[in-house]
């Protein structure tokens, strides 16, 4: 844990001094401000600290295109001069898999489909199927911005909470899994379905910019144990089509803009999510049969 003294010399002290400070504990930031104004950004430049340090969340645009695979190799041939590839992408890209959850009321699912305007989910995420990188991820959302917050898994802990044992969640350092062990024992935060998809990431230096290509999205069936390689898949998207997502801070670069889809493109809010929980809705109860007896009547 870190203190550090701002003193922007513009708060009014009545019993105590050093009014304006920070409190930095694992990469999260406690800012304490008795009225520094705008002076605040400078001393926390000065100080080296991150302008959000005293922000509970730092969201970020989203920006999701359903676009097709000519659509793709044209928009990488005009990305290729500015941006590049994320070092981190062995062969061009990586497999992603995410086990999401859901509470009793399928509340991630529904408020989704209702279009409410901030939501949340939470998931449990690796990479290659491998255990080397486990994390318990929470995204919450406002309109087309996103914050993210991380947390670190075992191996051994998956399988706890796949088993139902949450206790350990209550003892972690980390404040996000303290808060799912809230959300599992009193909001009964169950597994839902596992979404499989290739990612082909680009970054782009200046700026916090990253466009990724998200192709063959399918839900995994059979089983929540996400390090199985073998488990069967279903595809959510039709043939051909793949989802693009264009992410940033604060200001997209114009060079960007003018490359993103032309007219043709869809603009959309797909959820890898909702596709791959309705796909897999027949394993979650009868509404989904008595949707298709309807259906079959109708």
């Amino acid at each position: 844990m870190k203190l550090t003294i701002l003193g922007t010399g513009n708060a009014m002290v009545t019993k105590c001094y050093n009014t304006c400070f920070a409190i930095e504990n694992d990469g999260h930031y406690f800012l304490v401000d008795g009225g520094g104004d705008n002076t605040i950004m400078k001393q926390l430049k000065n100080a080296e600290l991150p302008e959000h340090a005293g922000t509970a969340e730092h969201f970020r645009n989203e920006w999701k295109y359903l676009i097709s695979e000519g659509e793709k190799e044209l928009l990488r041939l005009r990305m290729s001069p500015f941006l590049h590839l994320d070092p981190h992408a062995d062969e061009g890209g990586y497999m992603i898999r995410s086990l999401y959850f859901d509470d009793y009321w399928n509340s991630a699912y529904e408020e989704k489909e209702a279009g409410i305007l901030m939501r949340k989910k939470y998931r449990i995420r690796i990479y290659n199927y491998s255990d080397r990188s486990i994390k318990l991820e929470r995204k919450k959302k406002h309109g087309s911005y996103i914050f993210k917050e991380s947390a670190p898994l075992t191996r051994e802990e998956v399988e706890k909470i796949l088993a139902g044992d949450y206790e350990f969640l209550l003892k972690s350092q980390y404040p996000l899994c303290r808060e799912f062990y809230v959300e599992c024992v009193s909001n009964m935060m169950r597994p839902r379905t596992i979404v499989d998809y290739d990612r082909e990431p680009w970054i782009m230096d200046e700026g916090t910019v990253r466009v990724t290509f998200d192709r063959d999205v399918r839900a995994a069936i059979g089983s929540f144990d996400i390090f199985d390689p073998t488990l069967p898949t279903l595809p959510v998207l039709e043939p051909g089509k793949l989802v693009m997502e264009v992410k940033f801070t604060e200001m997209l670069p114009q060079i960007v803009r003018d490359i993103l889809p032309p007219h043709a493109a869809e603009f959309t809010a797909v959820s890898k999510y909702v596709l791959c929980y309705e796909k897999t809705r027949y394993m979650n109860g009868f509404e989904y049969w008595y949707e298709t007896q309807e259906r079959e009547i109708l």
